[in-house]
């Protein structure tokens, strides 16, 4: 990869990086996408294979994500159970 390619790549994530952490996260995509652009210009084979196995990734972290909301939901479930139970087993006769 030429110099200035590598200077591209690192101050487009240099930037975004500031962005970010200043809250400007449309500007910040946009340095990201900047910096990928040149990284996907050098090696187009290899973001190939990447843009192939992303809906494979997607679906995983989906499957990921509707286990984890199922789990918070179970939680909070049974916390609401438990806390009820307390609050009854507490009431003076």
């Amino acid at each position: 990869m030429d110099s200035w390619k590598k200077a591209a790549v690192l101050g487009s994530i240099a930037a975004a990086a500031i962005l970010f952490m200043k809250r400007r996260y449309a500007a910040g995509v946009l340095a990201t996408g900047a910096g990928l652009a040149v990284l996907a210009s050098e090696y187009p084979e290899k973001f190939e294979r990447v843009q192939r196995a992303l809906p494979d990734y997607f679906e995983r972290g989906m499957q990921v994500m509707e286990m984890a909301s199922k789990a918070g939901k179970r939680i909070t479930d049974a916390a609401g159970r438990s806390a009820a139970a307390v609050s009854v087993s507490q009431v003076p006769d």
